[in-house]
């Protein structure tokens, strides 16, 4: 029989497999929900419909927009399973309709699509229609009854009813008894649709000729083919007991509230019995019905009252059917039904689900842009069952209701990383109820870096001041500049991008630090400033830019010493120059000026002068600031007629640095006058200084060794017999303006004649000037007098002398 049983589902599974698909294949939905309608216990891997073709989707988009399947029911889940290839729409686990959803006369299974790029919802509800795979079933396999031989006929006696997991036309439809003489069946309908069978007692009962019956009670679906289920029922004929007991009424109504505390009354049931004695005594007790419903009720044998004994669950079941039976000492039963309503209560808080987070969003999203999926439920009914949402938080986000209590999370406003680099906000669901529950979600949205900031420099410009002669590769200045932005967007490179003409030669840039050094070193007198363009640039996709200018001045340091430009220096020994003063000028006469100049700036610029050796050191001054060598008091017939001054120039320096100017004085009224006199003093002067210790030797042993003093004698006069110097000059003029007393051979002195001597004529001012000879001098300089007649200005033609320069050999 359960084989005849297996072969019709399955030809009735068949059946319904067919419509089923083509009711598939047919169904379309509103958007965002489709609906499909499928057979129950169909096997693994079964088609149940296009879904990637019925939400507009090619094979081609799949892979992109990752079609999937969530439920916040995660048990849904696992029925169904959509193909990455096909977007088709799977069974993934058998379905077992009456597993799903029990009792009830509708089965569906709700979940929602996903789709991303963009990102999007849509509701699906697979309807599983019943197949006839449960056969009936009695709760227990044996009826005992005991029924008095004077119960008349047409007494009834319920039998209780055979469960069917089946809906609809495939539950249970009737009943059938075996073939007897005294009793058949009748099928009773409750108001909730249930049947149950009432064995009808149709010839009386003759104990002693029968004293007990064993019947076969089927009960029947209505399935194509049927499918049924049996009980026996075993009936002992009892002495006569000719009253049943009789309830007060035969439905009970009660009301409890889901949160009604354990050992709570229902109600009380009542039933009297006309009999008397034994026979009159009614107890009470529970009829066949289902253990879960045994488990929550108990009622009392003798008083009939029935209480709760487990809690009541209003989102589990909404009601419960209690049949209660009343029997008296004959064993005459009576029933009566209890119906007890479930009140709901608002005992649950909504559930949150967070069925997608796009995490992190970029913030160049645009408003709008769906950022999370959430599905909020509550089990509860009514008001307690309706839910309003809300975000509590600062954030640029806003709640999107949905169909199926769904919502959306979308951007309300453009988004800034560098102001809010996340956002964490709190999902709120409230329901109706009073005392309204409440239940909290926290979503953290981070927001991806876009390279939307450009570098930015600490200082538009900068100033860097740098000493001259630094040595190459020193730091000149550090530049920064930051970027707002993250990673490689914010990651900041520097180089040099233009400047002031060749400034690029003078300094480089690290490309990491920013750090400007110097290609080499400066020197303040060829540059005293440059200006170069520091660009900074992020690593960003395009990448962001912008330029800061650099300015470098040089400073001076004091490395260049004073430079002699009169008197001239660098001249040979027989050009020196000389000033011819009158013996008759008077304190403050002007002597001469010496010019000097420094290549270095400010301070280190600054010259000064000082006489620092004179032949009378109280006769000449010279200006501190001013170069200009004047006399100090009047000039006498005392002084020497040849006076050699030594001037130091020197800078304001750290320290300082100084050169110095040779210049020869001769004091005369005129050069011819002063001719004679330098031929004899200066001679004498110049060769007691050079033969010094010669003289000094020869006097101290003149009166011990009188052969060395006619040696000496010789050794002059050897040297008088050489040629005598002559005065050449390239302005013949001038020569020819002295007349007779400037003698070309002029030897007037008391030293032997190998000494001679060279004088000097400078223009314009009437001064005069000589130099010693060394012994051996041929001739005097070929460039001695130049200029015009009275000229007292060395002509800038004329080499230079090297006794005017710091570097002089006397």
């Amino acid at each position: 029989m359960a084989g005849r049983q297996r072969q019709s589902r399955r030809r009735a599974g068949g059946r319904v497999l067919l419509p089923a698909l083509l009711l598939c294949l047919c169904c379309r939905a509103a958007p965002e929900r489709l609906r499909y309608a499928i057979p129950e216990e169909l096997g693994r891997g079964s088609l149940v419909g296009p879904l990637a073709r019925d939400l507009g989707l090619s094979p081609a988009e799949l892979p992109a927009r990752k079609l999937r399947v969530a439920s916040a029911a995660k048990r849904q889940l696992k029925y169904f399973t959509v193909s990455g290839e096909s977007g088709n729409l799977y069974v993934s686990e058998r379905l077992d309709r009456e597993e799903m959803c029990g009792e009830s006369a509708s089965c569906a299974v709700s979940f929602e699509a996903l789709v991303q790029n963009p990102l999007n919802v849509f509701h699906v509800e697979v309807a599983i229609q019943d197949v006839n795979d449960n056969a009936p079933r009695f709760l227990q396999d044996n009826f005992q009854l005991e029924i008095n031989e004077l119960t008349s006929p047409g007494a009834r006696f319920a039998l209780g009813m055979a469960e069917d997991a089946d809906v609809g036309s495939n539950s249970l439809q009737g009943y059938e008894l075996e073939a007897n003489g005294y009793f058949a069946v009748e099928v009773k309908e409750s108001p909730d649709g249930s049947k149950f069978a009432e064995l009808v007692l149709r010839r009386a009962l003759d104990r002693e000729s029968e004293q007990s019956l064993r019947l076969v009670l089927t009960a029947l679906d209505g399935g194509e083919p049927p499918l049924s289920g049996t009980a026996q029922l075993c009936i002992n004929v009892t002495d006569a007991n000719d009253n049943p007991p009789v309830f007060a009424q035969d439905r009970y109504r009660a009301s409890l509230r889901e949160d009604v505390p354990l050992g709570s009354m229902v109600l009380n049931v009542s039933a009297s019995d006309a009999d008397a004695g034994t026979n009159a005594r009614v107890t009470y007790g529970f009829g066949k019905m289902p253990s879960k419903v045994l488990q929550k009720f108990v009622v009392d044998v003798e008083s009939g009252t029935i209480t709760l004994q487990e809690a009541l669950d209003f989102e589990d079941t909404r009601g419960y059917t209690l049949l209660v039976e009343a029997r008296d000492g004959g064993g005459l039963v009576a029933h009566c039904k209890v119906e007890v309503e479930v009140l709901d209560v608002n005992d649950n808080a909504p559930e949150i689900t967070v069925l997608s987070v796009s995490s992190p969003v970029p913030e160049d999203a645009p408003s709008g842009t769906v950022v999370a999926l959430l599905n909020v439920n509550d089990p509860d009914s009514g008001e307690n069952g309706q839910v309003w949402c809300e975000l509590s938080g600062e954030a640029p986000l806003s709640l999107v209701a949905s169909s199926g209590g769904s919502y959306k999370v979308v951007t309300a406003s453009a988004l800034d990383r560098e102001q809010a680099p996340e956002h964490r906000v709190t999902v709120v669901a409230r329901d109706r109820g009073s005392p309204s529950l409440s239940s909290r979600t926290a979503l953290v949205l981070e927001v991806s870096d876009v390279n939307d900031n450009a570098p930015v420099f600490e200082e538009a410009s900068y100033s860097a001041y740098v000493a001259e002669n630094n040595a190459a590769g020193a730091a000149v200045v550090r530049v920064r500049a930051r970027d707002a932005d993250a990673g490689a967007n914010g990651r900041v490179s520097y180089w040099l991008a233009g400047g002031s003409a060749g400034a690029a030669a003078y300094v480089s840039v690290e490309a990491r630090s920013g750090a400007v050094y110097a290609q080499r070193s400066f020197d303040y007198e060829q540059c005293r400033e440059f200006a170069v363009a520091v660009r900074a640039q992020d690593g960003g996709a395009p990448s962001r830019s912008s330029t800061a200018t650099v300015r470098v001045f040089v400073l001076d340091r004091n490395d260049n010493a004073p430079r002699v430009l009169w008197p001239a220096a660098g001249a040979g020994a027989g050009a020196a120059p000389f000033e011819v003063v009158p013996r008759s000028a008077e304190a403050g006469y002007l002597v001469a000026k010496v010019v000097a100049v420094d290549a270095d700036a400010g301070r280190n610029a600054w010259l000064s002068y000082e006489l620092v050796q004179a032949s009378e050191p109280a006769l000449f001054r010279v200006g501190l600031h001013s170069g200009e060598v004047r006399t100090a008091r009047a000039v006498s017939e005392r002084d020497a007629a040849k006076q050699r001054l030594v001037a130091v120039v020197k800078d304001h320096g750290q320290p300082a640095l100084s050169a110095t100017a040779t210049l020869h004085v001769v004091l005369a009224e005129s050069l011819q006058e002063a001719l004679p006199e330098l031929s004899d003093t200066d001679a004498v002067s110049e060769l007691t200084s050079d033969l010094n210790l010669i003289l000094v030797v020869a006097l101290g042993v003149v009166s011990l060794v009188f052969v060395s003093t006619v040696i000496l004698v010789l050794f002059f006069k050897c040297r008088r017999s050489r040629s005598p110097p002559v005065f050449i000059t390239s302005d013949k003029e001038l020569y020819s303006s002295l007349g007779s007393k400037a003698l070309y051979n002029y030897c007037s002195s008391t030293l032997p004649l190998p000494y001679s001597y060279e004088v000097c004529l400078a223009s314009e001012s009437g001064q005069k000037d000589f130099t010693f000879l060394r012994p051996g001098a041929a001739a005097l300089s070929d460039r001695v007098l130049a200029g015009e007649p009275g000229s007292g200005t060395h002509s800038g033609k004329d080499p230079p002398s090297p006794r005017s320069s710091a570097q002089s050999r006397e």
